[in-house]
């Protein structure tokens, strides 16, 4: 019989490694994986190191929107010929900050209003075979009427369109299939 504990826990797994593959925006590493039991040569995964990623569903409660934001993403203009994507509000944790200040932060960064509140929803690993990224999720109520036309930080080099609309056309455009963005999808499904 399978193991009825359903919780994910802690592997007992012997690793050796990183060896840098190569370093551009990310770390991209290979490791050697040995798990109890296992015979002969040791597992090798590479991995991209992206670290704890904060994703704001914006909302504002009091227009009924949301406030998402459309910028180009090459790697699903590769994938599906569809780059300039929508999505919501995230980014990066930056070393020794706090999960909510990085949520605040991206907010303000990505949308161009600071929250009023920020309540934590959950947290998923978007694509635990191949990177180590950890999305926190948060529940952003914000006043849409103050967004801008564009925002993002030029040091960075972003082009962030935010865009307010009814929850409603969001939640039809999520179930028509015209959403691909995956934090942006399962965001909206909670939603």
């Amino acid at each position: 019989m399978d193991d009825p504990d359903l919780r994910d826990r802690p592997a007992e797994a012997a690793v050796t490694g990183p060896e840098l593959i190569g370093k551009g925006l990310y770390r991209y590493e290979r490791f050697h994986v040995r798990l109890p039991g296992g015979d002969g040569e040791p597992l090798t995964r590479d991995v991209l190191r992206v670290g704890r990623v904060v994703v704001i569903v914006t909302v504002d409660l009091d227009r009924d929107q949301v406030v998402l934001i459309r910028q180009f993403r090459f790697g699903a203009h590769l994938a599906i010929g569809q780059g300039d994507l929508v999505e919501l509000p995230a980014g990066r944790v930056e070393a020794g900050e706090e999960l909510i200040d990085a949520a605040r932060r991206e907010c303000i960064e990505e949308t161009g209003v600071a929250p009023q509140a920020l309540v934590p929803i959950f947290s998923l690993l978007p694509s635990p075979g191949m990177s180590d990224e950890h999305m926190s999720f948060f529940l952003g109520v914000v006043d849409a009427s103050k967004v801008p036309e564009r925002a993002g930080l030029a040091q960075e080099h972003e082009d962030i369109r935010p865009i307010c609309v009814p929850i409603d056309d969001a939640l039809a455009a999520l179930e028509a299939g015209d959403l691909h963005y995956g934090a942006g999808v399962i965001g909206l499904q909670w939603l």
